[in-house]
C-alpha cells in the first residue's frame, strides 16, 4: 500500500509539472505574439487546455507568470544561438549566427524567435522580476557573441559584442516595424553585411 501511495504522489507531482510547464510554453510564445499586456490567464490557460481555476496551482500571479516565460523565451533563444554557433564550420560561428538572426524567417517567426527584439520596448514598464529574466539573456547573448571573437577576455571583445547585439536586436524590431518588405528585408541585408567582417562572411 505504501508503495502504490508513493507511485501515485509522484504521478500527480509529475502531471502537475508537466502542466506547469506547458502554461509557461504558452505564454513563452503568446508574449512574443502578443506582448506581455495582450496576454491574458484565460486565454493562456485555454490554450494549454487547463481551466482558468487552476492557474493559482501554479503561480502566485500574473507577473510570476510572465517572469518565467521571459526566462523560457530568452534561454530558448540563447540556446538556440549556440547550437547554431557550435555547428558552424571553425571560424565562421560568428557569421552563422548572424545570418540565422537577420534573416527573412527569423523576422517572420516572432511568434518563436529572439524574445528581446519583440518585446524590448514594452520591457522599461513590467514588473522587477520580469525584466531581470529579460536581462539575464542578454548578458547571456552578448557572451556569446564574445566568445566567438580571437580577442575574448578583453574588453575591446565584449565591447564589440555589445554593439552587435544591439544592431541584432535594433535591426530585426525595425525590418517588422515598417510595413515596406523590400525595406524590411533592405535592413536585414545592410546589418548582415555591415556587421559581419570580410573574413567571417559564410560561403
Amino acid at each position: 500500500m505504501m508503495i502504490i501511495m508513493k507511485k501515485s504522489h509522484s504521478d500527480k507531482i509529475s502531471k502537475k509539472k508537466l502542466s506547469h510547464d506547458r502554461i509557461v510554453e504558452v505564454t513563452s510564445h503568446a508574449i512574443r505574439k502578443s506582448g506581455y499586456d495582450g496576454t491574458g490567464i484565460a486565454d493562456i490557460m485555454k490554450q494549454a487546455g487547463l481551466t482558468h481555476g487552476g492557474f493559482y496551482a501554479h503561480f502566485d500571479s500574473r507577473e510570476a507568470l510572465l517572469a518565467e516565460a521571459a526566462d523560457h523565451a530568452g534561454a530558448d533563444s540563447v540556446a538556440l544561438a549556440a547550437s547554431i554557433a557550435a555547428s558552424a564550420p571553425s571560424g565562421q560561428a560568428l557569421a552563422a549566427m548572424l545570418q540565422a538572426y537577420l534573416s527573412e524567417a527569423h523576422m517572420q517567426s516572432i511568434e518563436f524567435g529572439c524574445p528581446i527584439a519583440a518585446l524590448g520596448s514594452e520591457m522599461p514598464r513590467q514588473a522587477d522580476e520580469v525584466r531581470h529574466a529579460a536581462t539575464r539573456h542578454i548578458k547571456a547573448m552578448i557572451d556569446l557573441v564574445a566568445r566567438q571573437s580571437p580577442d575574448w577576455g578583453q574588453p575591446a571583445a565584449h565591447e564589440e559584442a555589445l554593439f552587435t547585439v544591439a544592431a541584432m536586436v535594433g535591426t530585426l524590431l525595425l525590418a517588422r516595424a515598417v510595413d515596406d518588405p523590400k525595406l524590411s528585408s533592405n535592413l536585414l541585408k545592410a546589418s548582415l553585411k555591415h556587421l559581419t567582417p570580410d573574413s567571417l562572411t559564410m560561403p
